[in-house]
């Protein structure tokens, strides 16, 4: 490592570890938090749930970083900003946000009510809002980086049938692109990246439909264009790289991280 992020603090929303899937698979905001702090930043790891969040903590500060639990619902206004205080008090600034909360949903119009609608589109959506605007404020004082995760379902039919989730995840891009022009001239770079098929817990929490381990990881390295999934640490080496000074001149990107998904017509 290289210190990119040294003397900077980065809170991940949603970036706990949950200590499910199969062996060695790890969620996005994990990755990204533990490469955040083994490239020398002070790393907030903010959860809804609390034992993933201090599960995450702990393993940062057994590998030689810095890490603080915060607990959040990141549809609650109040807990995101009591969030970002004890974030505050601990570390003084905020130079980089990563917005990672996201849920799927399978089932098209006529399989899911108006209510699952709704708050998948919420849960996908409002989080990264809320989570926005209680940092801006903090980036636009250290000229900072905000990354959002959305996928590469927001522009591409990947096989899934969940448009909840990809009407959610298209609407975070455009949000993206928004705040990115308007905080500009603010020195706030605002980017997201597009993840495609990448092995995560989520993948088989929310996708398995009965289906074995095995199965489910052979079907998505198979629909990947280069035969394998991608992992969490290839999201997180782009989120470091839009974090750090080496993406200084980059905002308002969608940057896929897919293995080529988003060019493949058919």
């Amino acid at each position: 490592m290289s210190d990119r992020l040294a003397g900077r603090t980065a809170v991940v929303f949603g970036g706990g570890h949950s200590g499910d899937g199969p062996p060695g698979v790890h969620g996005i905001g994990y990755a990204c938090a533990a490469t955040f702090a083994a490239e020398g930043a002070a790393v907030v790891v903010v959860d809804r749930v609390e034992e993933a969040a201090e599960r995450a903590a702990d393993a940062i500060r057994q590998a030689g970083g810095r890490a603080l639990a915060a607990v959040a619902d990141m549809l609650v206004e109040d807990e995101v900003n009591s969030a970002v205080e004890s974030t505050l008090a601990a570390f003084g600034h905020i130079d980089v946000v990563q917005n990672n909360i996201g849920q799927t949903l399978l089932g098209g119009p006529l399989d899911i009510s108006l209510e699952e609608w709704r708050r998948t589109v919420s849960v996908n959506l409002d989080t990264v809002f809320l989570g926005a605007r209680a940092t801006l404020p903090h980036l636009m004082q250290t000229r900072g980086s905000m990354i959002n995760i959305s996928s590469t379902a927001s522009i591409r039919w990947t096989g899934y049938r969940y448009p909840a989730y990809a009407a959610a995840k298209a609407a975070v891009n455009q949000l993206t692109q928004s705040m990115a022009l308007q905080y500009a001239q603010t020195g706030v770079r605002i980017n997201a990246i597009l993840a495609g098929f990448i092995d995560t817990p989520l993948a088989y929490r929310e996708l398995a439909q009965g289906d074995e381990i095995e199965s489910i990881r052979a079907s998505r390295n198979a629909n990947s264009p280069t035969g394998r999934m991608g992992t969490a640490q290839d999201v997180a080496n782009a989120a470091l790289f839009l974090a750090s000074s080496d993406s200084a001149y980059i905002t308002g990107t969608m940057l896929p991280v897919d293995g080529g998904l988003h060019a493949r017509v058919v």
